[in-house]
């Protein structure tokens, strides 16, 4: 074989070894045939080698894992973990497919993660691993790429990626939430999840609780463009559109990037839900924002009638036509007893009703929603019912449609300087009446400053003027005259 013959030989296989998918050592596929093995430090990369699926074992520990991590953040990040409750003990690990099963095989070949598909969810034929270029780690026919036998996408760890979907699969049931890790280098399930909560009553919202503490923060019901309780300057991203879904197969959020070359995640970390993002050519992440961040954002924190707001002090607020329950612990700030109606509602004699603006929706744990009710007929619905204190709109867009009604006591309630939305309170219609007495008594004194103002103004410039006109007049007189 001459000089030239070897040249060309050596460049067709250097191509088949970086194009060929079977050559490539960045192969983001698993056969029937293949296996991935701690010993042979074998990966799978997603096409554009954002993601890297693989064996890991955490710093100073000896338990080893199969997790999904960001490959190009010099910080390693892992948004996924198979057998994150059942490690593997020693660096002897398989993966491989048995009987159209992804399986994790420790010592011993015992099986300590599986996918647990049985003969009902497929018919019998080749299948393949692949991890998608969006982190999703899925198993499919071999001569499909549509249609998906299993994915990691329906069982979140602690990380929630674009384009994965966060609640309820109703057709199947399946609650798909994050949990925290035990701890930041033990990726085993902690005590804090984010889930979607109150599916019942028609009106979900997502939830953080820990398994001690019991529910943490809420992020309020979807009003149709985001949830009253995720701050505006979170939602209004031009890189970032989220997603809310609800029909008759699913209740679930999701996000997209509309600019590939950022990549964001929410994430639970101890007792928090934090949105990171990262922008090249940074080589880390930056924290977006975080929940809760001040007393305010936790759930409970000031109780029934009353609402959170972090300017104020006491940052625990009674609304209009109530007052504290207990007035010497609300003067040292302690707020979570809440507040009692100075009036008793008279449901037979006309009450009103107080608008609150920028605020976080009550707790819906206590409403029910119409969402096909027209917005103007929300106050005539809601006072029908003797029952009825409060209400909002449901969906904000176009001018509003559809009305959540609350029953008996609102809770959970905070108001921000922007954001949120307008929350509608029951009051007896004397107190609605005094507290009218009382904006029209500002306004009448701010009115009467303002007449006071221009009427001195006025003098002034007369007096002014009066004086020019003498000053030209003596002026113009000629000396001597």
């Amino acid at each position: 074989m001459n000089t030239s013959n070897t040249f060309s030989f050596l460049l067709v296989f250097l191509v088949l070894i970086l194009f060929h998918p079977a050559l490539s050592t960045h192969v983001n596929t698993l056969s029937s045939s293949e296996s991935l093995t701690i010993s042979s430090k074998r990966t799978l990369i997603s096409p554009g080698g954002v993601f890297e699926l693989g064996f890991f074992k955490p710093s100073g520990r000896s338990r080893w894992y199969l997790g999904i991590r960001y490959r190009k953040v010099s910080e390693t990040t892992y948004a996924w973990v198979a057998n994150r409750d059942n490690p593997l003990s020693n660096s002897i690990g398989t993966l491989k497919i048995l009987s159209n099963n992804l399986v994790l095989l420790g010592q011993s070949n015992n099986t300590v993660w599986s996918t647990n598909l049985t003969s009902g969810n497929y018919v019998r034929s080749s299948v393949i691993a692949e991890l998608l270029p969006n982190g999703n780690f899925v198993m499919r026919y071999k001569d499909s790429s549509s249609g998906f036998l299993w994915q990691s996408f329906d069982f979140p760890t602690d990380t929630l990626l674009p384009e994965m979907k966060l609640g309820y699969d109703l057709k199947t049931g399946h609650n798909r939430f994050l949990t925290s890790w035990r701890s930041s280098d033990d990726p085993s399930s902690g005590s804090t999840t984010y889930k979607l909560d109150n599916i019942p009553r028609g009106l979900p919202e997502f939830i953080l609780i820990d398994q001690g503490l019991g529910k943490i923060q809420r992020s309020g019901p979807w009003n149709g463009i985001g949830f009253s309780g995720i701050p505006a300057e979170v939602q209004g991203l031009n890189y970032m559109v989220y997603n809310y879904t609800e029909n008759s197969e699913e209740i679930v959020y999701s996000f997209h990037m509309t600019n590939q070359s950022i990549y964001s995640r929410l994430t639970v970390i101890d007792d928090k839900l934090k949105r990171f993002t990262w922008i090249p050519p940074s080589r880390a992440w930056s924290k977006l924002w975080t929940t809760p961040t001040d007393k305010c954002d936790f759930a409970g924190n000031c109780g029934s009638y009353s609402y959170c707001y972090r300017s104020a002090y006491p940052t625990c607020n009674c609304i209009k036509g109530f007052v504290p329950k207990y007035q010497e612990l609300w003067k040292f700030g302690r707020g979570s007893q809440g507040c009692v109606r100075s009036m008793r509602l008279n449901c037979s004699s006309g009450d009103g009703f107080l608008r609150l603006n920028n605020m976080k929706l009550p707790d819906t744990v206590t409403a029910t929603v119409d969402r096909r009710i027209d917005v103007e007929k929300c106050e005539e619905t809601c006072l029908r019912d003797c029952n009825c204190t409060s209400f909002a709109t449901a969906d904000v867009r176009d001018g509003g449609l559809g009305c959540i009604f609350w029953t008996g006591e609102i809770v959970d309630m905070r108001k921000y300087d922007v954001g949120g939305q307008d929350l509608y309170v029951r009051l007896n219609a004397a107190d609605l009446e005094l507290y009218s007495g009382e904006k029209r008594n500002r306004t009448g004194k701010v009115i009467g400053w303002s007449i006071g103002v221009s009427v001195m103004l006025i003098v002034i410039v007369f007096f002014f003027w009066k004086r020019r006109q003498k000053q030209a007049k003596a002026d113009a007189t000629p000396v001597g005259k």
